[in-house]
């Protein structure tokens, strides 16, 4: 009997099957594990993606009355938009995943102009696997919180380009006109007070060349009335609206003021109809040095007060909405960011005015009207096209960040700067 124990306990064939079976039990507890891990990760993430987009959407995606009752609120606690939050949940929640919902909280309070609205939920997740250890569900929680600046007030101050770059037609057919129709073959409709009414400008007109600082003008105008949607302007002084340019002559260069601030919107559409192209004593005035962002901007300046933050027509933001080809022409001879001629200074616009205006707590707002190249032109290729590239990324660093388009004449303007004013006045932010 003794031998016949001590060659069981020496014997080790069939170890692997015992192993196996014990192991057995393990292995197939972790696979399950696993697919009920994947299972309560996809409920997760559709819960967190139905809270971030109830956050939002209760204060920046509903109707005009709850909006305005949002803005009419006083601060503290805004009960009679929580319910529309919550519902907006669960109408993003598919199913079976509503099914697992055992609670969900809004919270909408308002503070001054700013309105902060969260949005928490609590779920039992069943198991299948899980159950073998215990557990017959998993409870998951989350939140999210967005903050939106219901009526903030703005003061905008527009600084259009309107010196002779932007006499340039806006399409591409437009510049073949012009090239195949005036004696120098010129893509730009210079305005040329000495031509006597036979310049350029005059040709674009007579073969309704749309110029780009039409379309500018045109775009101004169309602001105007997206600026004074009741959908978007929740009081009559809420948003405030000047028009700047370069100036109406080269020989007295200088902020030319189009429209003074002012709430007065249609009235302000009106005087748009005033923004002309800048025009020229004759062809080669002042060695055409006459497009200068530095004094643009450093005039702006002087004329901005200081900016407040905007939960009163007493405390408004301040903006500059800058609309341009980005390229400065004017006589710079020791500051220059690219070579000069004779101190003159052809350059992408000078970083070091916009920052002035950041630094005051200004906020710019930059459209940039694609320089199109002149390819035919020896000036362009000469001194132009060696920054080319150069010219829309300096624009972007101009403006503060994330208020920056560019688009082309063609495709558009007025609704680019309509975006770009909507993007500004309504953007709510998800905070964590």
């Amino acid at each position: 009997m003794i031998r016949l124990l001590n060659k069981f306990r020496r014997d080790r064939r069939g170890n692997f099957g015992m192993m196996t079976a014990i192991l057995l039990i393990p292995m197939l507890a972790s696979a399950g594990l696993a697919i009920d891990y994947t299972r309560i990760s996809e409920v997760k993430v559709q819960l967190q993606n139905a809270a971030d987009a109830a956050s939002v959407g209760t204060i920046a995606q509903q109707s005009q009355a709850v909006y305005t009752a949002i803005s009419m609120a006083a601060d503290g606690p805004v009960k009679s938009v929580e319910g529309q939050a919550e519902s907006f949940f669960k109408g993003n929640v598919q199913s079976p995943t509503a099914s697992y919902l055992t609670e969900v909280k809004a919270d909408v309070e308002k503070s001054g102009s700013e309105v902060t609205s969260k949005l928490s939920y609590t779920a039992t997740v069943p198991t299948t696997f899980m159950r073998i250890f215990g557990y017959d569900n998993v409870t998951l929680s989350g939140q999210a919180n967005s903050i939106i600046q219901t009526a903030t007030f703005m003061d905008f101050y527009l600084l259009l380009d309107n010196t002779p770059s932007m006499g340039i037609a806006a399409t591409q057919a437009g510049i073949n006109t012009m090239i195949a129709k005036t004696p120098d073959s010129c893509a730009f409709a210079c305005h040329d007070d000495s031509a006597n009414g036979n310049d350029n400008f005059a040709i674009a007109k007579a073969n309704n060349v749309t110029l780009r600082i039409d379309v500018v003008a045109q775009a101004v105008k169309d602001l105007m009335t997206t600026a004074a949607d009741p959908d978007i302007r929740h009081y009559n002084d809420q948003f405030r609206m000047a028009i700047y340019t370069f100036g109406e002559h080269a020989e007295e260069p200088g902020l030319m003021e189009v429209a003074p601030l002012s709430d007065d919107l249609t009235n302000q559409a009106s005087l748009a109809s005033n923004i002309q192209l800048m025009t020229i004593p004759y062809q080669g005035y002042n060695n055409d040095q006459i497009t200068s962002f530095d004094n643009a901007l450093t005039g702006l300046n002087n004329i901005i007060g200081t900016p407040g933050v905007g939960n009163s027509s007493d405390s408004p933001q301040k903006w500059v909405f800058m609309v341009s080809d980005g390229v400065g022409d004017s006589y710079k001879p020791a500051t220059c960011t690219e070579r000069t001629t004779s101190g003159r200074c052809q350059e992408p616009i000078d970083l070091t005015y916009c920052q002035k205006l950041k630094d005051r707590g200004v906020k710019i707002a930059v459209l940039y009207t694609t320089y199109l190249p002149i390819p035919n032109n020896s000036w362009y290729m000469s001194w132009i096209a060696p920054f080319q590239n150069d010219i829309g990324p300096r624009m972007q660093s101009c403006a503060t960040p994330g208020y920056f388009f560019e688009v082309s004449p063609s495709d558009g303007i007025s609704e680019a700067m309509s975006a770009l004013f909507k993007k500004i006045v309504m953007a709510p932010r998800i905070t964590s």
